[in-house]
Parts: structure tokens; sequence; C-alpha cells
């Protein structure tokens, strides 16, 4: 398995996954993910097994590079693989680079999502506030995390 950045060529696996993991759901199409991984403050990553993509993930840098702060889009396991690790191999890139500009890091997640939840605190995310109705149509609330700047996080 390989980890590489996503191109134009991955959209519609990524909107194919999407279907897959987020059923009555708004999942993203084809196009968004095409107009995500167009910009330029945006990486796209995905596992690789030869080139079948098992999963993908990305953040976006946002504010001045001096200051910055980073935000997770999405991140998607096929269910046939999850549980292998895959989540957490693409978690720990897109951590690498925002450590690398000492950046903090802002997700939102399912509220009832404990497997994504209990991944994300080992990774120093904490619980900063809920939205409620955040995911449509279902109307299911979402946690807001964050993940302080890599100088903050002492110990973690």
């Amino acid at each position: 398995m390989e980890i590489r950045r996503l191109t134009f060529e991955h959209a519609a696996r990524c909107a194919e996954l999407e279907e897959l993991l987020f059923p009555g759901e708004n999942p993203w199409t084809r196009d968004i993910f095409v107009v995500e991984f167009a910009q330029p403050n945006h990486l796209y990553l995905g596992v690789f097994d030869d080139d079948e993509l098992l999963a993908y993930g990305g953040i976006a840098q946002l504010g001045p590079r001096e200051d910055p702060e980073f935000e997770i889009h999405t991140i998607g396991v096929d269910p046939a693989q999850q549980r292998r690790g895959l989540g957490r191999l693409l978690m720990d890139q897109l951590m690498r680079l925002a450590d690398g500009l000492d950046g903090e890091v802002f997700l939102e997640v399912r509220t009832d999502n404990e497997a994504a939840i209990a991944m994300y605190r080992s990774f120093g995310f904490e619980v900063i506030g809920e939205r409620k109705g955040y995911y449509q149509p279902s109307g299911a609330d979402a946690y807001t995390m964050k993940r302080p700047a890599g100088s903050d996080r002492r110990g973690v």
C-alpha cells in the first residue's frame, strides 16, 4: 500500500466511496471533488493498493502562512477496508503537514461516530462545540473538534 496525492482522475472513485459511506446524507459528487482538488490551499491524499483507491482524506490551510490554521474536510475509508488503520495513516500524514507549519486543526464529526471521535482524540483533538442538525438531510448533530498547534500540544 502507498499514500499518494489525489488528482482529478480520482474524483469519480472518491464520489463512489462517498455514496457508500454517507447514504441518506449529501455525499460529495465527482464535481465537488474536482473543485476541492483544484484549490491551491487544499491537500487530498489517498491510500492505494496497486491502483485501487481504498481511502481518501483532505485538509485545507486557512489564514496566512506565518499563522495558519487547518481544517479537515473529509476522511473516508472503503467499508470493505475499514478497521485496518487506513484512516489513521491518512490522519498521520495530514497532521504532519499541520505540525510542520505549527497550525491548529479543526474538524466536524457526527456525534454518534464513536470510532472516528476516538481516532481524532488520539491525535490530540478535543470537542469544543456541538452543531445541531449539521448533517443534512438527516439532521444529525456534529461535534466541532480542535487540535492545538504543535507548539501548544505539550505531552500529546
